[in-house]
């Protein structure tokens, strides 16, 4: 049997740490959000959108993880509800702890997975795009200034979104192996 004192520790670390995993991961998941629809509306927008065609699968791959990073959210709240319960009568064992906090280190690995594939996307296409423009400065209106595929602030609001959502999961993955390791150092 653990000590009071112990899991009175485990309990309050679960708690914070819990908290400061969830409204971190919350404030990088709306920021990734309104990038996306941002992309979204804007790529809709705009005149040349039929170019960006490469930057599809990174911006998928990036809204996969995205849902990654919400099932992530719901086990950043299971974390504080269990550091709740761990302070009560009724505790939960340290296997349904731990098995709670390895589904987060999964689904963290698996949202980092998803993002990173979606970022060597985004880089390659851009930088095939970055290829494709003719040294020097265009200057006009005509076609040969369409020509020169200037890579814009949409297209980097993309990279943006997808590096927001892989610092989400990062974050949730160093959170959730400490508290693992916190878990496993007790008792």
């Amino acid at each position: 049997m653990a000590d009071p004192l112990d899991l009175q520790m485990v309990s309050l670390g679960l708690r914070r740490m819990g908290w400061i995993r969830f409204w971190i991961q919350t404030v990088l998941g709306v920021v990734v959000v309104g990038v996306l629809l941002f992309n979204n509306i804007g790529s809709s927008l705009a005149r040349n959108s039929e170019r960006a065609l490469g930057l599809g699968p990174g911006l998928s791959l990036t809204s996969l993880a995205f849902l990654f990073l919400l099932y992530s959210l719901w086990q950043g709240w299971l974390i504080v509800r269990l550091g709740r319960a761990l302070n009560s009568a009724v505790r939960p064992s340290r296997g349904e702890t731990s098995r709670l906090l390895k589904r987060g280190v999964i689904v963290d690995l698996l949202g980092l997975v998803f993002s990173s594939v979606g970022y060597q996307s985004l880089a390659g296409s851009l930088f095939v795009q970055a290829s494709m423009q003719a040294p020097g400065i265009s200057i006009g209106a005509g076609r040969s200034a369409l020509d020169n595929y200037p890579i814009t602030s949409l297209e980097m609001l993309s990279v943006l979104s997808n590096t927001q959502v892989l610092f989400a999961h990062l974050v949730g993955l160093i959170f959730s192996l400490w508290l693992l390791q916190r878990i496993y150092r007790t008792g």
